[in-house]
């Protein structure tokens, strides 16, 4: 619990320290403090997430072939199915499980990012104020930042997901949708920083679509 306090704490001051960033920069605002800490979040973390988007890109290219053998062996030898699956991430450098170590790495961030906006100790509490947001420490009153946290998170999957298996296509519609009703039950902050992290990883993921597009022409033109 200690340890934790101190996080808390450090986020705290670390966003008291950007603010005052913004503060010297002409621009007061916690909005714009909250998407800093966002972006050096994002930065931090990108060595992982660019790992993650690559191998969740690949299992969507070979899905196909994971459909060819399940087709082939489910009836059959299920240990043998999931062997040949197995083999065909080992040569295509997959790992199914390259999601979720970024999201348990930005665990401890989002919680304490929650505990701090409780009752923040803001310097100016005019500056608490963002767009239609009047305090980000309490609840977006329209509940935009919430649909847009749902939305982001939707065009994000979409760019991964194969729609031909149906766990895949349910997780698309369902996620989005819990994300965007957890986001409505937090701080403002919260949602806000969720908001900016997806749409960080909807650039990021487009230009590793793109990147993967060319050399994939650039293999078959020659």
């Amino acid at each position: 619990m200690e340890i934790f306090s101190s996080i808390v704490n450090g986020m705290t001051w670390l966003l008291n320290w950007l603010y005052q960033l913004t503060v010297a920069a002409g621009l007061p605002s916690y909005g714009i403090a909250i998407i800093l800490l966002t972006i050096i979040v994002k930065m931090v973390l990108y060595p992982l997430s660019h790992k993650q988007m690559k191998s969740m890109l690949a299992m969507q290219q070979i899905q196909p072939k994971v459909k060819e053998i399940q087709e082939k062996w489910k009836n059959k030898d299920p240990k043998k199915m999931q062997q040949a699956i197995m083999e065909l991430y080992r040569e295509h450098n997959v790992n199914p499980a390259a999601g979720c170590l970024p999201l348990l790495i930005q665990m401890p961030i989002l919680i304490a990012l929650y505990r701090s906006l409780f009752n923040f100790p803001y310097i100016n509490t005019a500056h608490a104020v963002f767009l239609w947001v009047p305090n980000l420490s309490v609840k977006d009153p329209y509940y935009i930042l919430p649909i847009l946290a749902g939305v982001t998170t939707f065009l994000q999957s979409k760019m991964t997901t194969t729609t031909s298996d149906p766990t895949q296509r349910m997780m698309l519609y369902t996620m989005p949708v819990f994300i965007a009703w957890i986001a409505g039950s937090v701080p403002a902050g919260l949602a806000l920083y969720w908001v900016v992290f997806n749409i960080g990883g909807i650039v990021q993921q487009y230009f590793i679509n793109k990147q993967a597009v060319s050399l994939k022409g650039e293999a078959g033109g020659s």
